[in-house]
């Protein structure tokens, strides 16, 4: 998987969650956990393209 696609699945992500946020934002809880649980994919997805990016340094 490219750099590019990593990022771009962290966008959708991130674009999947905006609506749980408002939700978040109108009181309601459930919602709040979701972003919460969106964030920690991101947090995850974001170390795997620092990981692939200084794989991809050291390779060339």
């Amino acid at each position: 998987m490219s750099v590019r696609e990593m990022i771009q699945d962290m966008i959708n992500e991130l674009t999947e969650a905006l609506e749980d946020a408002v939700k978040h934002d109108s009181g309601n809880g459930a919602a709040g956990t979701r972003v919460r649980k969106v964030m920690q994919t991101c947090k995850s997805l974001a170390q795997d393209v620092r990981l692939k990016v200084q794989k991809d340094k050291k390779s060339r």
